[in-house]
């Protein structure tokens, strides 16, 4: 069964504690490959082994096209390390499947996830590197045109309204919204869990709003941008939201490490604090919002 980053994202921060660790404990300025000389004697290590998802865009793919891969390869040229990666569907157990899998006298499979929410606590979560939040998205052209905010939403006349869809998936911060607002009746469920191995999270925007099937969805922001930015039959609108009381829908994302491992975390670290622009270059050549600590975007709108 695959599922998406995005949709066990909404399962892992429902059960997250959102605390944010962000000693680095390495001096700056030390080399890549300094640091890892400093790493205790039998293990040295002579690769940057990935734990990914193989069809999983924006976040990852076998072709290495997601943010996630070309974050990985950055560090991996910073470390001066050959690349490798470990895939396996992302589902439940996925972290006791990949980072934590080791048989009786092998390595691990691989060191390092490079998505995980602040707070996760089934790995050593390293300082965050982005802020994002959801997104309601919509196409241009169509009964939303007046849309540029979360308050215009609620300002439609009463017949767009009643005809509204929305799509959104199960046990989500947009599903709680829905429910919040009682507008639990224009909501278009998508199971969080999907069976198929092709699918991947931008795909109820790809297909299911390109073709009218729902008048807008409400997503991660990345999978939001990412989908905008690749569609040319259509011009999706990007309208972040605001998290608000008793729904919260901006998240500090950083990277995961197994316990036990403080100078490999230290090292991640490090290269999350020296490589923090083009980090952000990556994510924005993907249509990520990117938002502060207040929830305001940073730079301006993100629609195509």
């Amino acid at each position: 069964m695959s599922a998406s980053h995005c949709q066990v994202l909404s399962h892992r921060l429902r059960h997250a504690v959102m605390t944010c660790s962000v000693a680095i404990a390495v001096v700056c300025g030390v080399p890549a490959a300094k640091i890892f000389a400093d790493e205790s004697a039998g293990d040295a290590r002579k690769a940057l082994r990935v734990c990914a998802d193989p069809n999983n865009l924006p976040f990852s793919n076998e072709k290495g096209e997601g943010y996630e891969n070309k974050i990985a390869e950055l560090f991996a040229r910073e470390l001066g390390l050959p690349l490798k990666y470990y895939f396996l569907s992302q589902r439940f157990n996925f972290v006791r499947n990949t980072l934590r899998f080791k048989l009786p006298g092998e390595d691990y499979r691989c060191d390092i996830m490079m998505g995980v929410p602040v707070g996760f606590d089934q790995v050593s979560v390293t300082k965050p590197y982005f802020r994002s939040t959801y997104a309601l998205v919509y196409v241009k052209g169509r009964k939303l045109d007046q849309v540029a905010s979360v308050a215009d939403l609620f300002k439609l006349d009463a017949n767009t309204m009643k005809t509204l869809r929305i799509g959104v998936y199960d046990r989500s911060p947009a599903s709680e919204w829905l429910a919040k607002h009682s507008l639990l009746e224009h909501g278009v469920p998508y199971r969080m869990m999907n069976a198929r191995p092709d699918f991947y999270p931008g795909e109820i925007l790809e297909k299911d709003l390109v073709e009218g099937k729902i008048d807008a969805a409400i997503v991660w922001g990345p999978v939001a941008g990412f989908s905008a930015t690749r569609i040319k039959s259509q011009e999706l609108v990007v309208v972040p939201m605001k998290s608000e009381p008793g729904v919260k829908f901006d998240y500090q994302m950083a990277m995961g490490v197994r316990y036990g491992e403080p100078k490999w975390k230290a090292q991640i670290e490090q290269l999350i604090e020296r490589n923090g622009s083009q980090i952000v270059a990556v994510l924005r050549g993907f249509g990520a919002p990117l938002i502060d600590d207040s929830g305001e975007l940073l730079q301006g709108k993100v629609n195509r």
